[in-house]
């Protein structure tokens, strides 16, 4: 069973880094492709980072490219989402989630996730 928790969000200023971290509970970590998503206020849950299983091919959103950086550590059961040089459109309740898909092209979509987490706020103050 996956069972995911977010944490590392909060308020912090714009430009400033902030990693969130996402861990499983289950024993099952390294078999699953693992998502980043965001929800900001009014508007649908869309897309942020994904990597694959092994780690070897991550996509990015093109709103965070060059800026968010994921990365995973298969021992530890955990994924994380490096945020540099945040802007305020960054402000968002950012959601990691966990999927059976293989192919990077794949992972950006929401369906190709069963898990999820409850989510941690990220607030972008300018």
């Amino acid at each position: 069973q996956v069972q995911l928790v977010e944490s590392g969000g909060g308020l912090v200023q714009a430009g400033d880094s902030l990693r969130l971290s996402c861990a499983d509970s289950g024993r099952t970590f390294s078999e699953y492709a693992m998502g980043w998503f965001r929800q900001a206020p009014g508007k649908e849950r869309e897309f942020v980072s994904a990597i694959i299983r092994s780690g070897g091919a991550t996509k990015y959103a093109d709103s965070v490219k060059g800026r968010f950086t994921i990365s995973r550590d298969n021992a530890k059961n955990t994924v994380y989402l490096e945020m540099n040089s945040r802007k305020a459109e960054d402000t968002a309740v950012y959601y990691c989630a966990a999927g059976r898909g293989k192919l990077a092209p794949v992972l950006v979509l929401a369906t190709s996730y069963g898990y999820w987490g409850q989510g941690t706020q990220v607030t972008v103050s300018s």
